[in-house]
């Protein structure tokens, strides 16, 4: 795939000078024929020289020459070995005019090296797929056998750091953290093995395996050292759980790391959940939800008390929704406070108050303490357990309007849950508002999807009630989005509004089949509903819905109204 197209020609022919890609006189014949990317250059000047060029699209390159080369050099110099060839081998560069980085493997091999052409974008993305994350700084360490002792009461979490005299280990840890992030990674898995440390990371909900060098393994207990002196943990204790929490900065944005460490059979693994606080809250009418769930959640935020919640597994979105909600009525008449562990977004005018169970704030605690403080909106972070459920409920019962989220399946399962913590249903009953349930699916890959015209497809399509003219769309995966045919997220909700009847149900215990169905004749939708309606638009796929819902809400989801429901997706277009 070509470089994307730069605005400003003469910028990109500065630049591949400055990195010595381009010789000044050649900068200056293009000139008179602006480029419009580097690729688009590097192609000129393989035709000029003679040399080849290449995409790195379909090379494989050999492993084994592979191993020949010092890690440090080829990722400093970005180069690749590709293949032998007649003798001598052919090293991809994007650095036509830099040869200190050839000659000085030249010198170290004996072997006689060919350059090739390639983007500097495609040579750093294979070396790295090759050698893994933080390749150079595992091979320094490999070449001095000695780790150098880190300072503990240093604080030193500037991911953009680069100061030569930086321990290794600190080097390395920075450069997983620093992947995981430019990569969109939630969460970042440390694993030890018998024989192996691996790294894997969770992006889009789905866990990937990273390159790591092969000699890893041997640094396991100074890298886990690393993550603890960060966390401010204990380094010396090994066999308890421990939690801890790192702030890192990168490009001028912040991100709050929990850090969970368990020891296992053969070491401890490190789990770390990586929360950008930076990030741009959207506009509830942005996030995904159809026009009937759109109205009624606006209505209840308009409610001047009562309890809402939004339901579903771990991450699936629950706290995002609820800062989008609050962000829509934070206005100056209105005092809102939330108690939060840990807090994931900073509201301008919000009173947040963050959770510390060691020194003994509590979520129950704070809710007490924060109802003195005159709030409208009081948001928790979550109901764990049966005194933080009352209190709420207690809270919403004396004029405050709550949200919350809870750990449930779906939206009707809220109501049973509440009275199995010890709620008494006729508290349930009267203060409860609404329930939103909500689970996220992979959104398939813009640059790759493709329609699906199957036979299983056009059945899927006849049984949901989509209509036969409308496309439905298959993952394939490409570069863009790491082979997985998926790039980003998009919610799917199932709206559950306590009306008379529901509050009746409630109050007879009844069971959470009960209240779903009573919940769809009222006009609810389940989830599987909803995602047929995303698949209907061409945002995701029949297997990733069938993946994130169940057998009974895939069976209530009737034929006539998922077709209303692709009928209005028609109209929308």
């Amino acid at each position: 795939m070509a470089d994307t197209p730069v605005q400003d020609p003469k910028l990109l022919l500065e630049r591949m000078v400055a990195s010595r890609q381009l010789s000044a006189l050649d900068a200056e014949a293009l000139a008179k024929r602006p480029p419009q990317s580097e690729d688009e250059i590097l192609r000129w000047l393989a035709q000029e020289y003679g040399l080849g060029f290449t995409t790195l699209e379909d090379v494989d390159p050999d492993r084994q020459l592979l191993s020949l080369f010092p890690a440090r050099i080829l990722l400093k110099e970005e180069l690749l070995p590709l293949k032998r060839v007649n003798g001598h081998v052919e090293v991809a560069t994007s650095r036509l005019f830099a040869t200190q980085g050839l000659d000085a493997l030249k010198t170290l091999t004996g072997l006689n090296l060919v350059p090739i052409l390639a983007s500097s974008e495609a040579i750093q993305r294979e070396i790295k797929k090759r050698l893994g994350v933080g390749a150079d700084t595992i091979g320094t360490l490999e070449e001095e056998k000695t780790i150098q002792v880190v300072d503990e009461n240093a604080e030193n979490t500037n991911l953009d750091a680069a100061e030569e005299d930086e321990a290794s280990i600190i080097r390395f840890v920075n450069q997983v953290l620093k992947d995981a992030i430019d990569l969109r990674a939630s969460d970042i898995h440390l694993e030890p093995f018998e024989d192996e440390f691996k790294i894997r990371y969770r992006i889009d909900g789905e866990l990937q395996d990273t390159a790591v060098p092969a000699q890893l393994k041997q640094f396991q207990p100074a890298i886990v050292s690393r993550i603890k002196i960060l966390s401010h943990l204990n380094i010396a204790e090994k066999r308890l759980p421990q939690d801890g929490r790192i702030k890192v900065r990168i490009d001028q944005a912040e991100v709050d790391i929990r850090v969970s460490i368990i020891p296992m059979l053969h070491g401890e693994a490190v789990v770390m959940r990586l929360l950008r606080q930076n990030s741009t809250l959207r506009g509830l009418g942005e996030i995904g939800m159809n026009r009937r769930e759109l109205e009624h959640f606006r209505h209840v935020l308009g409610l001047p008390h009562g309890i809402i919640l939004v339901t579903g597994p771990t991450g699936s979105g629950k706290t995002s929704t609820l800062y989008t909600a609050l962000n829509e009525i934070n206005d100056s008449v209105r005092k809102i406070i939330t108690v939060e562990d840990p807090v994931e977004y900073q509201l301008k005018g919000v009173n947040q108050i963050q959770v510390n169970e060691k020194s003994g704030l509590t979520f129950a605690r704070g809710l007490r303490s924060i109802l003195r403080h005159d709030p409208d909106v009081i948001l928790i972070g979550e109901i764990r357990d049966a005194e933080t459920a009352q209190i709420a409920v207690q809270a919403s019962l004396t004029g405050h309007l709550v949200f919350s989220t809870l750990h449930t399946n779906d939206a009707p399962g809220a109501l049973t849950r509440l009275v199995d913590m010890g709620v008494e249903p006729y508290l349930v009953a009267s203060s409860l508002e609404a329930v939103l349930a909500q689970r996220l699916v992979r959104v398939l890959c813009p640059h790759c999807k493709q329609a699906d015209s199957s036979a299983t497809a056009q059945a899927f399509k006849g049984k949901l009630g989509i209509p036969a003219e409308t496309t439905i769309y298959k993952s394939v995966g490409c570069r863009e989005c790491r082979n997985t045919g998926f790039f980003g997220r998009h919610a799917i909700f199932e709206w559950m509004d306590t009306d008379e009847e529901i509050r009746q149900l409630i109050l007879k215990s009844a069971s959470t089949d009960q209240i779903r169905r009573t919940a769809r004749k009222a006009g609810m939708r389940t989830l599987a509903e909803d995602g047929w309606r995303l698949v209907a638009a061409g945002i995701t796929t029949v297997e990733e819905v069938l993946s994130v819902t169940t057998a009974k809400e895939i069976e209530s989801a009737t034929k006539n109204e998922v077709a209303l429901t692709a009928a209005s997706i028609a109209v929308a277009r």
